[in-house]
């Protein structure tokens, strides 16, 4: 399927590896103009290399930076059609009422207002030529809550309310705003969650009904759709991506 979106620009935030960069490197397949940000300058300008994306070093945790950012980003590229919205997942621990003032104000940066502010830089462009394409990248447990990932629970689901709230007030302006929830994805950080590799593989074929991790490819191509032409009349929406795993309805 063409999905339309050759020569758009497409902005892919904590894009130098994993879900991120699988997302970045599907659009510029379908010849988009593709923005990749991270924190670490070598990181992100290796995996812009690796994709033939252009790449800015960016921390997440910098909010007022973010319109300097998406103002380079126009400069350089055009103005900004399709925004995936990535963040890396904050700290862990079986205890959930053990978290610091200070991972409960981080972890709300990253996840609920650093989507929010480049969501609020791009959108007034996109109103006024009636296209555009935004989709957060969030996770089945915003459903599901899972122990361990009290911050990633609570400041996730939070952001998902806003979006669709958001979804609400533009659809008359052409612009639409999904999320899509990944399930267990072969990533890095599921490694860490389980362990090891072997240790997400072995929980994948004992828990998962379709009995493997998913690929970080199969993730971005339901991204890809969401940000696609033909994907017009879905917007509000939460697309979970998980092999069958979520039991609830």
């Amino acid at each position: 399927m063409d999905l339309g979106i050759e020569g758009r620009v497409a902005l892919v935030t904590g894009a130098s590896k994993g879900l991120g960069l699988a997302v970045a490197q599907t659009l510029a397949a379908e010849g988009a103009k593709v923005a990749i940000t991270s924190r670490n300058e070598a990181n992100i300008q290796k995996a812009a290399k690796q994709i033939g994306a252009t790449g800015f070093a960016h921390d997440s945790g910098n909010l007022e930076g973010i319109p300097v950012l998406v103002h380079e980003i126009e400069h350089f590229l055009g103005p900004i059609d399709i925004l995936v919205t990535n963040t890396g997942g904050p700290p862990l621990d079986p205890d959930a009422l053990s978290f610091s003032d200070q991972q409960w104000h981080d972890a709300y940066e990253d996840l609920v207002r650093s989507p929010l502010k480049f969501i609020e830089a791009v959108m007034p462009s996109m109103r006024s030529r009636s296209w555009g394409r935004i989709v957060n990248v969030g996770s089945t447990t915003i459903r599901e809550p899972a122990a361990g990932l009290m911050l990633s629970n609570a400041n996730r689901a939070a952001t998902l309310a806003a979006i669709k709230t958001v979804a609400h007030q533009v659809a008359r302006d052409g612009v639409t705003l999904n999320s899509v929830l990944p399930g267990r994805i072969a990533t890095d950080r599921l490694y860490e969650l389980y362990g090891s590799r072997q240790g997400a593989d072995a929980m994948a074929r004992e828990e998962i009904p379709a009995g493997r991790l998913g690929s970080p490819e199969e993730f971005a191509a339901a991204v890809a759709f969401l940000c696609s032409a033909q994907a017009s009349y879905v917007t509000g929406v939460a697309l979970v991506v998980d092999g069958g795993m979520m039991r609830s309805v």
